[in-house]
């Protein structure tokens, strides 16, 4: 193949997408269906695993479409998604017996509660690298065995089949119901999701397991990253193309930003923003609450990072365009933060479902301070991009406490997502957290961390050293903000998230 193209599948959380690249990591062409929201009751939120599938399908196809490229120049697929959003189905039909329950759902929450009034979370954390919390798959699956009628019966039978969404779109491309060519199978950073995986011994474990109550001959075969998860259905694309890279989308976009080596670390905005640093073949056990999990398994060697979740970053902006009604969206919110006076000290903790890491603490609920007859809507709007950068500022002193090995006086964070678009908020983030920011100038790493990663495993690179060379261009910014009007910041968050904890 003269010049191989990569196609990467982007399952995300509010909608799903195709990019495909060629071998130097350029975007070709894009498509992309929304998806729908379901909201049941309160704190419950779900998707249409079939609506998820047949999008998938559908921007597949449109993408090459788009590019004015054959199926016959594309040497591999690669899968990314929205992580710990969870789906059963029936084997022999190929329909979910609910819909998929999203990582955002909080309703398992009384389940982790009893385990952790039980005692059990430091065995969880010894195990999978996670705290007990909803977010993460296993409670999801525990739920529907018991709460879906006959579901239990039905899995102990050997009739049910469960996964996440990577895991559900490998078996619907593969061959789906009573096809020998069906693949059930997940990757090594999915699968450190679930709560259910030995991080350590690279195993479902049985421990957790019988924990939670989850029979593990539900779970997919475990395999590299850059592995071999057959090929698609004829039918489906035209041509039989083999998927040959997975990874859960914030492993991908530590793929995609070329965050290989102990110590690098990126940290992607979106409605939440999540940040990774890369602890090569160590897995700390994190005494900052931080989680644990696998950063990638390629050819069978596993890399570890420290995960540190924040639940409220660009949301903050979207409510202060909606709730407080700033308008022109997020660049009018940003135009308005930009006139605000620094003085004032006025502080948003965007605690509206909660408190992330390092305080993991759900009922937290937000607040903003420090207003004076002075404030007005310029300083609630500078407060709501600085809660972002503030948030990352904990996250780096959780992570500097649990790896001091990964900061020196050279470390840099690596941003992509949706607010680091903006070179105002980059700066901003840089002076709040005494760290040089890279930002990249192409926003979409976590397709092209599955591409990569697909292109490993077609061949395409000789190994994940030369595949991070096609990571994007960056623009550097360094701290600029004096030491003192730094610190000063952070003590009046910290002051400030301690009101509001629960």
């Amino acid at each position: 193949m003269a010049d191989p193209l990569i196609l990467a599948l982007d399952q995300g959380t509010t909608s799903t997408r195709a990019i495909l690249f060629d071998a130097k990591g350029r975007a070709l062409a894009e498509a992309g269906r929304p998806l729908e929201q379901f909201y049941p009751a309160d704190g419950w939120v779900e998707h249409d695993a079939e609506a998820i599938f047949a999008a998938s399908v559908a921007v597949l196809r449109e993408a090459v479409q788009k590019a004015a490229r054959s199926m016959a120049d594309v040497a591999a697929i690669g899968i990314t998604n929205q992580r710990e959003t969870v789906v059963i189905w029936d084997r022999k039909t190929g329909r979910p017996i609910h819909r998929a329950i999203v990582w955002q759902d909080r309703r398992t929450a009384p389940l982790c509660d009893r385990l952790r009034g039980e005692g059990r979370e430091a065995e969880v954390t010894e195990i999978s690298g996670l705290l007990l919390d909803p977010y993460f798959s296993g409670t999801k699956i525990a739920w529907l065995l018991d709460n879906v009628d006959g579901a239990r019966a039905r899995a102990e039978a050997g009739e049910l089949l469960a996964g996440t969404m990577d895991a559900w779109c490998i078996w619907k491309l593969t061959g789906g119901p009573d096809n020998p060519g069906a693949v059930h199978a997940t990757d090594a950073t999915n699968a450190s999701r679930t709560l259910l995986f030995d991080i350590r011994r690279q195993a479902w474990s049985q421990a957790m397991g019988e924990m939670l109550g989850v029979p593990l001959a539900l779970m997919p075969e475990v395999r590299d990253c850059n592995g071999d998860f057959g090929q698609t259905q004829e039918a489906l694309l035209g041509r039989a193309i083999p998927i040959r890279g997975v990874a859960g989308d914030q492993q991908a976009a530590l793929m995609g930003q070329g965050c290989i080596r102990p110590g690098e670390m990126k940290a992607t905005y979106g409605t939440g923003c999540f940040m990774l640093v890369n602890t090569g073949e160590a897995a700390p056990v994190s005494k900052a609450r931080l989680l644990t999990t696998v950063a990638a398994r390629v050819n069978g060697k596993t890399s570890y990072a420290l995960e540190g979740a924040i639940f409220i970053a660009g949301a903050a902006i979207q409510w202060a365009n909606e709730g407080l009604q700033v308008g022109g969206g997020p660049q009018g919110v940003e135009k308005l933060a930009r006139e605000a006076r620094d003085d004032l000290g006025v502080v948003l903790v965007p605690a509206f479902t909660g408190l992330g890491a390092p305080w993991w603490d759900a009922g937290a609920r937000g607040a903003i301070m420090g207003l004076t007859r002075d404030a007005g809507l310029a300083e609630i709007a500078r407060a709501a991009f600085d809660a972002s950068a503030l948030q990352t500022r904990d996250l780096i002193e959780a992570m500097r406490a649990d790896a001091p090995e990964a900061f020196h006086d050279k470390v840099e964070m690596r941003i992509d997502g949706g607010m680091s678009r903006s070179t105002w908020f980059s700066q901003r983030l840089a002076d709040l957290t005494g760290v040089s920011v890279c930002r990249a100038t192409y926003g979409e790493t976590t397709a092209l961390g599955a591409a990569l990663f697909a292109g490993v495993g077609a061949g395409v690179y000789r190994d994940v050293e030369e595949a991070a060379g096609a990571r994007p261009q960056t623009e550097g910014y360094a701290p600029a903000m004096d030491a003192a009007r730094r610190e000063a910041a952070y003590a009046r968050w910290l002051d400030a998230v301690g009101r509001v904890r629960s």
